[in-house]
Order: structure tokens, then C-alpha cells, then sequence
């Protein structure tokens, strides 16, 4: 059953021109003519339809999977705002996780997640295998980098004329 992966994946906005969405899971070039690929699905846990996080490999076209890291939910904070609001302590088998089961709405079941962990986990772990694929942080702005001009001090009320 879909669960709205190519929206999760658009949130987290990834920067991969060639990539697609196949079932459940993503596919991109990072770096276009290379034997490399990034895939990138989602991890189930020990219950039916349930995913815990994500899993990310470097595939070579010829020789296969060359690398791959679990990136969990709870470690990088995904699920944690949405857990404190329903009250889900760590020791319920929903904490951290996702159900795909059942899952009747036009709502994703991932609907609160906070991908930014995620996509920074992401962006780590690209940068390693595929250099140069991931544009380069905005330069940090410094008091220094933009000169403001100085007003001229107002006179003091006491030389002013009348």
C-alpha cells in the first residue's frame, strides 16, 4: 500500500535533479554519469506495517550495494513533537514510528514529522560519496561583511538656535 512517499521525500526537499520515486522508495544520480546511485527506503520495525525510519545505500550500477546507514526516527528527532502531543511514551510500540496499515484519510500516516533531522543526516552521508552533489551552505553574513553608514550625531538641545 502507498503511504505518500513521494511527499515525504518532497519534504524533504533532497537536492538530486535525477531522481524518482519508485514505490516506497527513492532513487537518484547524485552526481549524473557516475556508476553510483543513492537509494533510499523506509526501515519497518518489528510490527506489521510499521516503519521506524530510513535506510540509505550507495548502489553501484555493477557491483551492487557498497554502503548503506539506518537512519532512525528517534534518533533524529522526527516523530518527537508529534509524540509529546498525543502523550506517546518511549515504550509504546507507535513511538517514533509510522503505520501504513489501515490507513484510510487522505492524511500521510507520517503527517507531523519533522524531516529536518533527517534530510541533515542525508546531506552528511551524501556529501561522503557523492562530493560536490549537495549545494554549498549560504556563506554566514558578519557585521564586518555589510558596512552601514554612521549617522551624524544630532546636535545637543543646548546649541541648537532659536
Amino acid at each position: 500500500m502507498s503511504f505518500h512517499t513521494e511527499e515525504f521525500f518532497a519534504e524533504l526537499m533532497l537536492p538530486f535533479a535525477h531522481s524518482t520515486v519508485v514505490g516506497n522508495t527513492y532513487y537518484a544520480t547524485p552526481i549524473p554519469g557516475s556508476p553510483l546511485r543513492l537509494c533510499i527506503g523506509f526501515t519497518p520495525t518489528i510490527y506489521a506495517d510499521t516503519y521506524g525510519g530510513l535506510r540509505a545505500a550507495v548502489v553501484h550500477a555493477d557491483r551492487g550495494e557498497i554502503d548503506a546507514v539506518a537512519l532512525n526516527f528517534i534518533a533524529h528527532g522526527t516523530f518527537h513533537r508529534r509524540d509529546e502531543a498525543r502523550n506517546t511514551r518511549w515504550n509504546d510500540s507507535q513511538y517514533g514510528t509510522f503505520r501504513a496499515r489501515h490507513h484510510q484519510t487522505s492524511t500521510p500516516p507520517w503527517e507531523g514529522a519533522v524531516t529536518t533531522g533527517l534530510r541533515d543526516a542525508i546531506e552528511q552521508y551524501s556529501t561522503v560519496w557523492f562530493p560536490g552533489s549537495w549545494p554549498a551552505p549560504p556563506l554566514p553574513r558578519t557585521a564586518a561583511s555589510t558596512p552601514h553608514p554612521v549617522p551624524a550625531p544630532a546636535d545637543p538641545p543646548s546649541r541648537r538656535r532659536s
